[in-house]
């Protein structure tokens, strides 16, 4: 069966991939861009440093800076609005997962109409999305390269996975310097969702040897590096390699997907809005648990890999590897521990075998299966 491999056509990584990507999207034509980013990068002045940037460079822009952690449908009806009144002819998602995934949001929405609701589930546009050039600040969502579009429906409490390969920008930035300044607890909540992202493209049904050789890498690097750049966030090294673990992980499940770690995660996300990457930390050994009666061998390599890659996880399983990883960088240790109420793992269970995530996962499990992986986990 053939493979297609989906990725944005331009992608600049490295200390100075901003000032160079500014270059690049003049040479584009944009007259006026919406920036899409969130308080906290606002009101650090990263906002304002990129519109300084483009104005530069003759292109006008504004700000609209109220994405939410989780973001959700009521911002991408805000800045499709704000997006509107600005008359912007292109989008520049600024931050993490979060701006970029309401960025891809208001993008889709503007060029194909309707509401981003009627936008759920796999290749629901018809029309490519307005252009996105998105800039990132994290290492570990790749929201920034991907065709995986993530927003809560505040109505039905649920986090709705929008796959579509119109969503992926016509450009990706990540500059290790605009991550230096990321908090010690960010910097391992999205390293670990760089790492739930590589696991679960590697078992994935959908897996295929370039997916595979992404996710090995990206394996490699966390497991090296990740520690590093929680304890030291200004360790250049340590950014830099971060960056590209993420966005190979990226690489990794834009094409061979992701499986129930993510399809679980969304639903605690979207029901008691908590931090995604943070939930798959959690998740991620209690489901891969599961996954060993039919992907034990992939899981082993895993393992292995982890093994080879840092010394504190040495001889370990690669299910106590993961655990032991999550606690060198401050993961809790329990969905207890997020007040997550066992009351609600049905309804929560229910939710997750809806999410387009779960389709590749190796086993497709029962209700009460999936109930039983919250219960552990809790």
């Amino acid at each position: 069966m053939a493979a297609q491999f989906f990725m944005p056509s331009n992608n600049i990584i490295g200390e100075g991939a901003l000032d160079q990507a500014v270059e690049q999207i003049a040479l584009l034509g944009f007259k006026k861009a919406l920036i899409v980013t969130d308080k906290p990068l606002a009101e650090l002045g990263f906002a304002s440093q990129v519109a300084k940037l483009l104005e530069a460079k003759g292109i006008e822009s504004d700000i609209f800076d109220d994405v939410k952690p989780n973001p959700t449908v009521a911002n991408v009806n805000d800045g499709l609005a704000k997006l509107k009144e600005a008359g912007a002819d292109c989008v520049i998602s600024l931050g993490g997962g979060s701006p970029h995934d309401c960025a891809k949001g208001i993008a889709i929405v503007a060029s194909n109409g309707g509401k981003i609701e009627d936008y759920e589930g796999l290749d629901k546009s018809t029309k490519p999305q307005l252009p996105l050039i998105a800039i990132n600040t994290t290492a570990g969502t790749a929201s920034e390269m991907t065709r995986f579009t993530i927003i809560t429906d505040e109505t039905r409490q649920v986090k709705m996975a929008i796959v579509d390969k119109h969503v992926t920008p016509i450009l990706s930035v990540n500059d290790p310097k605009l991550m230096e300044d990321m908090p010690a607890s960010l910097t391992a909540a999205t390293g670990m969702d760089a790492l739930t992202h590589a696991v679960e493209a590697y078992v994935s049904t959908a897996a295929n040897p370039l997916t595979d050789a992404c996710a090995v890498k990206a394996i490699e690097l966390i497991a090296k590096y990740l520690p590093t750049a929680v304890a030291d966030g200004k360790n250049a090294e340590a950014r830099e390699q971060m960056a590209y673990a993420q966005f190979l992980a990226g690489m990794a499940f834009n094409n061979a997907s992701l499986g129930y770690v993510h399809a679980m995660a969304h639903q605690l996300g979207g029901f008691y809005d908590l931090p995604h990457g943070v939930c798959n930390a959690l998740l991620l050994p209690h489901v891969e648990e599961f996954n060993l009666r039919a992907a034990k061998p992939r899981l082993e390599e895993i393992g292995a890999i982890l093994s080879a890659n840092n010394k504190e996880l040495e001889g370990l399983d690669v299910i106590e590897a993961i655990k032991k990883l999550a606690g060198i960088v401050g993961i809790p240790k329990s969905l207890r521990e997020l007040d997550v109420k066992e009351e609600d793992f049905t309804v929560l269970a229910e939710n997750a075998m809806k999410d387009v995530c779960g389709l590749t996962n190796p086993v497709q499990p029962t209700l009460d299966e999936v109930i039983g992986i919250f219960k552990a986990a809790y």
